[in-house]
């Protein structure tokens, strides 16, 4: 038990949240894997991923995703003056948050013939009665997402990693086990996987640890601090941000687009997503318990400075894994999804998708670590304004995106509103604290796309200079292609790192072995 008590510093934080969230990924594309493996690219695949369009929503619609961030600052202030009044807060957020997750999660189960209408245009009234089934399944796991959500808040106070990164794991775990040991009832095993993986996963084991650490909980129906929490929560609860809303437009207008179109989008947004909770979402993680902690004590240039440095370093690792992943694109996908029903065809259509998703990285690593920069200051209403705005910005984008260019052209509309909404973000933050997180940092973003650039250009050079350029075909080919390109792009990345950015490249491999110590 002493593992998952024990505290970690920021360095060793990421490396806690990043190795989990790694994990995480593989075990999702080993998921995806096995659906890709018995349905392909089908009308079942596509119904199970278009399922998820209302419980995401609902779990956006309450912030689900943002408590452990609005119940922070609070909870700090409140465990630093008077430990109990701090439980006494967290019984009455959990009780409101439970009644509020659950409410939705009975309206959804009531109404789910009716909402699925809306969500899966493109449908046929027999798909849809197959959709409304998987829905009601897949629904109550909001419920474990939510109030488990308002134990890892604590568990991130306490500065422990270790339990919130293995809920993941054991989700994804439940999908995969559920999904194969009833895959003769087609993707119905994945929903109930989603379910009991959220129940363990998501609410038992984070339960467990913050009762194993000390836990209090009080019959408390209002708290003076639920003022602040509401304010903090209510402009993330009315504001649809881009950044959660992309996942449901892009499989609300995919449906538009032919039988196969919802899963090809989703097997490239998974990949593309690897070194997104990998590299990005786990430094942004990390660092916002350190700059709540920083503003809270008013060091504002150690403030501006630990976000910078988060900036810059993540860009220097963003780089080369989007050049390198657009450069073995086709083997990628080839080697993960390419057997059993998902043919040569969807691989192609995966790949192309992958490589424009792959373009919105660098996008999601700005937004992802500004945006922590915003609620370590209390500022939940700017992300969440800009985002809307952005999403209103973008809707058009999709409808003549799908319209003109099919499923590369829903892509393309998801990649155009994360750039809206990052340069909206980027403007506002200049106006309402100044440059000092950006002073450097175009130039150290070009300094790193160039290096990225020129090291795929010279692998792609060779490879179609070698004879690499050939369709590939089969497995052992993707993976000859994919192994030898991929190195090859590495060889070179240290090399002109070493060359353009060797004051960054030691910087950066002295902080990671430091870490450690």
């Amino acid at each position: 038990m002493k593992l998952f008590t024990k505290t970690q510093k920021m360095g060793l934080a990421a490396i806690i949240i990043g190795s989990s969230v790694l994990i995480s990924r593989f075990m999702g594309l080993v998921r995806d894997k096995v659906i890709s493996y018995w349905f392909g690219a089908s009308l079942e695949s596509d119904l199970y991923f278009t399922a998820f369009v209302i419980p995401d929503f609902i779990n956006y619609l309450l912030a689900g995703g943002y408590f452990s961030i609005t119940l922070l600052p609070i909870l700090s202030k409140l465990f630093t003056e008077n430990e109990e009044e701090g439980w006494r807060f967290f019984s009455s957020a959990l009780l409101w948050v439970f009644l509020l997750i659950t409410f939705f999660t009975f309206l959804g189960e009531l109404l789910a013939d009716n909402l699925v209408q809306y969500v899966a245009p493109g449908f046929s009234e027999k798909d849809l009665e197959r959709l409304s089934f998987f829905l009601r399944i897949i629904l109550p796991a909001q419920v474990f997402f939510i109030v488990g959500g308002c134990f890892n808040a604590i568990l991130y106070l306490r500065k422990q990693f270790i339990v919130p990164s293995l809920s993941p794991l054991i989700y994804n775990g439940g999908i995969i086990f559920f999904g194969i040991l009833l895959r003769e009832r087609g993707m119905e095993g994945f929903c109930w996987g989603v379910l009991v993986g959220a129940l363990v996963g998501n609410f038992l084991v984070p339960f467990l640890a913050v009762k194993g650490g000390g836990l209090k909980l009080f019959l408390v129906l209002w708290h003076r601090k639920m003022k602040d929490f509401l304010l903090l929560s209510l402009p993330l609860m009315l504001g649809q941000s881009i950044v959660v809303l992309d996942e449901q437009l892009v499989r609300v207008f995919g449906s538009m687009a032919g039988y196969g179109t919802v899963s090809h989008i989703n097997y490239a947004r998974r990949l593309m997503m690897v070194p997104v909770g990998v590299i990005i979402q786990a430094a942004g993680v990390a660092s916002y318990p350190f700059l709540v902690e920083l503003f809270s004590k008013k060091k504002m240039e150690e403030f501006f400075g630990t976000l910078r440095t988060a900036l810059i370093n993540t860009f220097f690792i963003v780089m080369p894994v989007v050049f390198g992943m657009a450069l073995v694109a086709e083997p990628i996908v080839g080697l993960i999804f390419q057997q059993g029903r998902f043919e040569a065809e969807d691989t192609f259509e995966t790949a192309k998708m992958f490589v424009i998703y792959l373009v919105s990285v660098p996008m999601w690593a700005f937004h992802q670590i500004l945006g922590r920069g915003f609620y370590a200051v209390g500022d939940t209403v700017s992300p969440v304004v800009i985002g809307t705005i952005s999403t209103f910005l973008a809707i058009p984008l999709f409808f003549y995106g799908v319209k003109w260019l099919g499923g590369v052209g829903v892509v393309g509309a998801s990649v155009s509103g994360l750039f809206i909404y990052s340069l909206l973000l980027a403007l506002w933050w200049y106006k309402r604290w100044g440059g000092k997180v950006f002073y450097g940092l175009a130039f150290k973003l070009s300094k790193y796309t160039f290096v990225g650039g020129l090291s795929f250009v010279v692998c792609f050079y060779l490879k179609g200079l070698i004879g690499w350029g050939n369709p590939f075909q089969g497995f052992l080919g993707y993976l000859w292609h994919g192994f030898f390109e991929g190195f090859g792009f590495g060889i070179f990345f240290l090399l002109f790192s070493y060359v353009f950015c060797k004051d960054e490249l030691r910087v950066f491999i002295g902080r990671l072995i430091g870490s450690f110590r």
